[in-house]
């Protein structure tokens, strides 16, 4: 009965309506999870937490370079660093995958993690008034040190996790949230003080990823599965439009996702929020996205991904226009909340997504690497166009909450076609 039942998936999975390829009969079979399972687990999320933590508590650097350290030079411009470090965290990650397949695991992770060490303690050096040292240790720096641990530290989560491999990766994306709360708190507190201020900030960020780094070096262990002989598909890949209109979509919601993440904690500053309280601003933004990459998850492995993150974008679209009428701590606090929850499902949900396109276990790998590309390449811009609209001084604000509440609803509706599709190519098969 359980091998009929997995036949069945094998045949929906594929198309419903076609005989199933023997890739998807040659699966590698091994124990789900296990103790190396959940060491892998906590060792990605800890490796996660120091570098999609760090980046997730940008807003502080980008408020703190705006009005302290970088004070000539406008908002796009500072935007730059976090959107070059966020960005490449994907562009790079299309390379360390393929390395990652083909067996340098722990290579990547000891250089990735000594390059992003150096980048950090390099960063703690640069003075102020000095924007390109900023540029090029933290944003060139870490950004490819961060695309060399990214896709390694989930990849193998999914040599050990099939069935649960959503959850297990939304534990650790996750993490990077739950990073961004710890980092946020302590940038806020230290960069203030005198005699410490931007040089040790930085440096206590550093030591603390130096040991999370250690820690997840340690007991990460790759697990050597054996692969299908049978060729990718690329003329399959590139003529299946419903996977290309989702890539859009996602690429295009990506795109205006983070511009409360970088811009938020400004916002409240430029609106008269009380100053004592810009300190949890970031930490309560990104505690909703802990909660909102992790619950997800566990939809998302019952009722289909593309189900969940399709109500999360058309929410994160809606509610960013709320920010408009944010003036107090409450409406804040209120918006951080709901906002990071439903953009953090979107950014958990958002490889899951694009997996269910594919007709093959053989090509998941090349179908979210492309993907990542691609999203590399819509998040380099993404901030710097909301940093050129809000026009400092003046500070214009409806104009780049205008531009991410429009990729949100129109990308959102893209990957609403392409679920279409793939429900009807699935025989109408709705749980995608």
């Amino acid at each position: 009965m359980d091998e009929a039942r997995n036949t069945l998936k094998i045949i929906t999975a594929a198309g419903g309506n076609d005989k199933p390829r023997e890739a998807f009969h040659t699966q590698p079979e091994f124990d789900e999870g296990g103790l190396r399972g959940w060491l892998a687990v906590t060792g990605g999320s800890l490796v996660l937490m120091g570098t999609f933590g760090n980046i997730q508590s940008f807003g502080v650097f980008q408020d703190f370079y705006t009005r302290t350290y970088f004070p000539r030079e406008a908002p796009s411009t500072i935007s730059w660093i976090g959107s070059l470090q966020l960005a490449l965290q994907f562009l790079v990650g299309v390379v360390s995958g393929k390395l990652f397949d083909i067996g340098y695991f722990h290579l990547l992770m000891i250089s990735g993690s000594l390059l992003y060490t150096f980048s950090a303690f390099m960063l703690s050096l640069v003075q102020p008034h000095n924007f390109y040292q900023a540029l090029l240790a933290q944003g060139f720096g870490m950004g490819i040190a961060s695309g060399m641990l990214f896709l390694p530290s989930l990849g193998l989560a999914s040599h050990y996790f099939r069935h649960r491999r959503a959850v297990a990766i939304g534990i650790m994306v996750s993490s990077g949230a739950l990073g961004g709360i710890i980092y946020s708190v302590l940038l806020n507190n230290i960069l203030p003080r005198e005699g410490w201020g931007f040089p040790w900030a930085v440096r206590f960020v550093a030591f603390i990823n130096l040991f999370l780094f250690i820690i997840g070096n340690l007991i990460m262990k790759p697990r050597h599965l054996e692969r299908s002989s049978d060729p990718v598909d690329m003329k399959q890949i590139w003529t299946d439009g419903a996977y290309w209109i989702a890539v859009a979509g996602l690429c295009l919601g990506n795109l205006g996702l983070f511009v409360p993440y970088f811009y938020l904690q400004l916002f409240s500053f430029i609106r008269g929020v009380d100053e004592k309280f810009l300190v949890w601003v970031i930490p309560i933004l990104n505690a909703g996205a802990v909660a909102g990459r992790l619950m997800p998850s566990f939809l998302a492995d019952r009722y289909g991904p593309a189900n969940i993150i399709i109500p999360c974008g058309l929410l994160s679209g809606t509610i960013m226009w709320a920010l408009l009428s944010v003036r107090s701590i409450a409406s804040v606090t209120i918006f951080a909340l709901i906002y990071g929850f439903t953009s953090g499902a979107y950014i958990s949900l958002s490889t899951p997504t694009i997996a269910a396109f594919s007709s093959s276990p053989n090509d998941i790998g090349l179908r979210i690497g492309i993907f990542c590309f691609f999203l590399g390449l819509s998040l380099l811009g993404g901030n710097p166009m909301a940093g050129a609209l809000l026009s400092a001084p003046e500070y214009v604000w409806w104009r780049p909450l205008t531009l991410g509440s429009v990729t949100l609803l129109v990308g959102t509706a893209l990957v609403l076609c392409a679920r279409q599709a793939l429900v009807q190519r699935r025989g109408g098969n709705r749980l995608v």
